[in-house]
């Protein structure tokens, strides 16, 4: 028996899943895990090239509480303010449709023909469009700005998320120092693993070669470890 189109159009959307592309929790998660891992494995390796590991432990955890509070903080400011950037944009389109409604109908004529519809198609398409103006501003603004004013993300999921995953990042090369291990090397050690293991989850996100994004990650994070650890040092030197 051949299958309606509704029945077609549910078995596609069950095969064709996409992920979370709008720049809410995951972008967050992963950028507030990865930032909390190099960030705070450097800040261990700096000081405790020149103090000692009660030292290390106390700059550990303020750094963990400090980048946490901060990437919230910058990831709800950052969110909201796209947010309300749309939002003005809404509000532009809404009262260019209140004073010029045949010119906007036309507007999305000439999109429609350049996407490949024909004239009349286009415009039979925009005119049915235009009888609702929320949906047309929608649909217009998501083929002029690329953006759908209905699928803005949530500053506070971005900014919880970013919290959460930049303090488990952090708190990974602290591990053998608040278990009594006071070694920069374990902590150095933990801290790489960290790397290489949310390295390979963010390249399994974007259907990437794990061994690519977990090599990556760990070069870069070492760059950022070894400098700063130089720099402890210098200053330790210098100070002596």
């Amino acid at each position: 028996m051949t299958e309606s189109p509704g029945e077609q159009a549910g078995v596609h959307v069950e095969d064709h899943r996409h992920a979370d592309v709008t720049g809410g929790w995951l972008r967050a998660a992963t950028f507030g895990a990865m930032d909390g891992l190099v960030s705070n494995t450097a800040l261990i390796a700096g000081v405790a090239a020149s103090a000692s590991a009660h030292t290390v432990v106390i700059s550990g955890v303020a750094g963990l509480l400090a980048g946490s509070f901060s990437m919230a903080l910058g990831e709800y400011t950052s969110v909201t303010t796209a947010n309300e950037q749309i939002d003005s944009e809404v509000h532009v389109e809404r009262k260019s449709f209140a004073r010029q409604p045949e010119a906007e109908q036309a507007e999305l004529v000439a999109k429609l023909v350049a996407l490949g519809m024909s004239a009349e198609t286009a415009a039979k398409a925009s005119e049915e469009i235009h009888q609702d103006d929320h949906k047309a501003i929608n649909f217009h603004l998501i083929q002029e700005l690329g953006v759908d004013p209905q699928d803005k993300p949530s500053p506070w999921l971005a900014a919880g998320s970013s919290f959460v995953m930049f303090a488990i990042g952090a708190i990974i090369p602290l591990i053998p120092y608040l278990l009594g291990y006071e070694s920069l090397w374990a902590g150095l050690a933990f801290g790489g693993v960290g790397l290489l293991l949310a390295g390979a989850a963010a390249a399994r996100i974007t259907r990437r070669s794990p061994i690519v994004g977990s090599a990556r990650q760990l070069t870069f994070g070492a760059v950022a470890i070894g400098a700063t650890y130089l720099v402890g040092h210098l200053i330790g030197v210098a100070a002596t």
